[in-house]
C-alpha cells in the first residue's frame, strides 16, 4: 500500500518542464518511427507502387491511364508515397508512444485498459484503410472512368490520382476511429450519449456532406453507399459513450462505498 501511495505523489511532483521533456521525447520517438517507416517504403517502393498504388487503376473498366505533365512530377509523387507510407507504417508505434505519455495521468483501473485501447485503435485504423482500399476506392474509380462525355478520353495526372487515393484512404482510417474516441471521451465524462443523440440530426448532415465529397460527380447512389458505413460508425460511437457512462457510474459508486 505504501508503494501505491508513493506513485501518485511522485507523479504530482513532476514539474511542467519535466512533462514537456517527456512530451519532447514522445515526439522524437514518433519522428524516428516515421523515419524508419519512410526508409522501408523507399526500399520497397517498386512493390508498393505496383501492388498497392497502381493496382486499383488496372481493375477499372476501362483501365485508368495515368500520365505526368510536370518536370518534377514523378519525384513529387515518389516523395509523397514515401512520406505518407512512412506515417501509415509507423502509426501503431506512434500510437503506443502517445498512450505511454497519457497513461501516467490516468487512474490505476484506467491504465489497465491502455493496451486494449491501443490494440483496438490500431485495428480500427487498419479496418478503415482496408474498407477504403477494397470498397470505397474501386467504386469511386469505376464511376470516374465510366463517366465519359462525347469523345473525351480520361487520362488522369498521377499527382491528382495520388491525392484522391490518400484522401479516401486516410480519411476512412481516421473516421473508423470515432467509436473508440467516443468511448474514451465518455469514460472521462467529456462526451455523453445524451449529447450525441441530441445532435444526431446535425451529425447525419455532416456525414452526408463527407459522403458527397468522397463520391465524384455527386452520384446519389454512391453517396448513399458511402454514407451507410459512416452512419453505422456514428451509432457505434453512441453505444460506446453509453457503455463508458455505465462503467464510469459503477466506478464512482464503488469509490463512494
Amino acid at each position: 500500500m505504501a508503494e501505491e501511495l508513493e506513485k501518485p505523489s511522485s507523479d504530482q511532483e513532476m514539474s511542467v518542464w519535466e512533462h514537456l521533456e517527456e512530451l519532447r521525447w514522445v515526439v522524437v520517438r514518433a519522428v524516428i518511427g516515421i523515419g524508419v517507416g519512410m526508409a522501408l517504403c523507399a526500399i520497397f517502393f517498386d512493390q508498393i507502387m505496383d501492388y498497392v498504388i497502381l493496382l486499383p487503376t488496372m481493375q477499372t473498366k476501362p483501365p485508368m491511364k495515368l500520365l505526368n505533365t510536370e518536370v518534377y512530377g514523378q519525384l513529387s509523387v515518389w516523395m509523397s508515397i514515401v512520406l505518407w507510407g512512412g506515417v501509415i507504417v509507423s502509426f501503431p508505434y506512434t500510437l503506443v508512444q502517445i498512450w505511454k505519455f497519457v497513461a501516467p495521468g490516468l487512474k490505476d483501473k484506467e491504465r489497465k485498459y491502455v493496451r486494449q485501447i491501443t490494440f483496438f485503435t490500431v485495428i480500427s485504423f487498419l479496418c478503415g484503410l482496408a474498407f477504403a482500399y477494397w470498397v470505397m476506392l474501386p467504386m469511386v474509380l469505376d464511376f470516374s472512368m465510366s463517366f465519359v462525355i462525347g469523345n473525351v478520353q480520361n487520362m488522369i495526372q498521377i499527382d491528382k490520382y495520388l491525392g484522391v487515393f490518400l484522401e479516401i484512404v486516410l480519411l476512412s482510417g481516421i473516421v473508423f476511429e470515432l467509436p473508440l474516441v467516443a468511448f474514451f471521451l465518455g469514460r472521462l465524462g467529456i462526451l455523453t450519449p445524451a449529447f450525441m443523440r441530441h445532435y444526431r440530426r446535425h451529425a447525419i448532415v455532416i456525414l452526408l456532406a463527407i459522403a458527397a465529397v468522397l463520391s465524384p460527380g455527386g452520384n446519389p447512389i454512391l453517396q448513399l453507399i458511402l454514407f451507410g458505413p459512416l452512419w453505422a460508425l456514428f451509432e457505434l460511437s453512441i453505444a460506446g459513450t453509453a457503455l463508458a457512462a455505465r462503467q464510469r457510474r459503477k466506478a464512482e459508486a464503488a469509490a463512494m462505498s
